[in-house]
């Protein structure tokens, strides 16, 4: 093992970026409380609006439309509920149609009974079935309330990104509400609040680059909103209570804003990176196993199975040669088990798999020691099975 770690676990959480911790620290300074009226308050106001108007700018949307929360998790239980409101008049929702491979913060239904929450199939291929889709909501008993539909842009383990424009379409011609969870694509993929088509988004700040603790929901408007989550002092318009992390907000702000400006450039270099260490594996274990790859991804994801080596051993192994990769989602408290998104795909999801996420400044020396390190691992594996 060397001294120096080698991370390469973004989607789980990306590293600080220096924007963020100045803008963190920054924060930290002000004493006031951003609901106070006067001078130090105000400053604090100031602050969480600028941040407001950046991470609005991330979805090309208005700021007005974000809600702060305390991250994407908390933001899922406040957009995921039976209760609506449209205006001052109540809004039923009667039933959570939620696709198969949805991070667990979404696939545990939020405030819906178990009862009222139903899966999408997804294709081989790692894609939400369209005619799944089409027929759950042909079924959908409108007496019960509208249909709510909760479907990610990019999945977190395998890096697909979703049709989520088509599901819009098909939502709304039902006339259900259409929820996206873009914790995985913002910051990864050019966004547009309006071209995705939906009715809710899902952010958070420590995917990338910002302070863990702060996330958002982002709405089409200020008319059709959920009931609120955490009642109390009415900040955010009443539908978040609660003192605002002025510190975690301000650092999400900054890493949008970082995000914004340099997403091209990043995109390219994390690409090309990805597919040279994909190809450096084929190279020195041809049975390796990539999902995703036929299809579109996020360009800095890869999802591997080495056969022969449980993801649970691979990733112990890598940690003990210094390299941080995931075995799955990062989303309870460190176990393995068997990927649901390998389940949903109809692959052999015993065997395990692991993922490799790279970011902006994971280099082309990084990439050479990990592929270094994924050689004696592959070395290793060939001479225990011909033991």
């Amino acid at each position: 093992m060397t001294d120096t770690r080698l991370y390469m676990d973004w989607n789980a959480t990306a590293p600080l970026d220096p924007a963020a911790r100045d803008a963190v620290l920054s924060a930290l300074a002000l004493p006031g409380n951003a609901s106070s009226v006067h001078r130090e308050g105000r400053a604090a106001r100031a602050v969480i609006e600028a941040a407001r108007r950046d991470v609005a700018a991330l979805v090309a949307t208005k700021p007005a439309h974000v809600i702060f929360t305390s991250g994407a998790t908390e933001a899922a239980s406040l957009v995921l509920t039976p209760s609506m409101r449209m205006g001052r008049a109540p809004l039923a929702i009667g039933h959570l149609y939620v696709s198969a491979i949805e991070h667990p913060a979404l696939r545990s239904g939020g405030r819906f009974p178990a009862d009222r929450i139903t899966e999408i199939k997804v294709t081989a291929s790692g894609m939400v079935d369209l005619e799944a889709l089409e027929a759950l909501l042909a079924a959908h008993d409108a007496a019960s309330g509208l249909p709510m539909v909760a479907v990610m842009l990019a999945n977190n383990e395998t890096g697909i990104v979703q049709p989520v424009a088509e599901v819009g379409e098909i939502v709304r011609r039902a006339g259900g509400v259409f929820v996206v969870d873009a914790v995985q694509g913002a910051g990864r993929l050019p966004l547009s609040f309006e071209a995705i088509g939906c009715d809710f988004l899902i952010l958070s700040s420590h995917k990338i680059g910002g302070p863990k603790g702060a996330g958002a929901l982002v709405s089409a408007g200020e008319v059709m909103m959920p009931t609120p989550l955490i009642a109390g002092g009415g900040q955010e318009k009443g539908h978040r209570s609660g003192t605002e992390n002025v510190a975690a907000i301000a650092g999400f702000g900054a890493a949008a804003r970082v995000a914004a400006e340099e997403l091209a450039e990043r995109n390219v270099a994390i690409a090309r990176r990805r597919d040279e260490i994909e190809t450096g594996m084929r190279r020195i274990a041809p049975d390796v196993i990539f999902y995703g790859v036929d299809g579109p991804r996020l360009p800095n994801t890869s999802f591997f199975t080495l056969p022969g080596l449980p993801a649970e051993t691979g990733q112990i192994a890598f940690d003990l040669e210094g390299v941080a990769l995931s075995a799955g989602s990062a989303c309870s408290s460190g176990k393995v088990g068997e990927s649901h998104v390998l389940v949903a795909m109809g692959q052999n999801a015993k065997r395990g798999a692991l993922r490799l996420s790279i970011g902006p400044t994971t280099s082309d020396a990084d990439a050479e020691r990990f592929l270094g390190v994924f050689e004696r691992i592959a070395a290793r594996r060939r001479k225990a099975h011909a033991a």
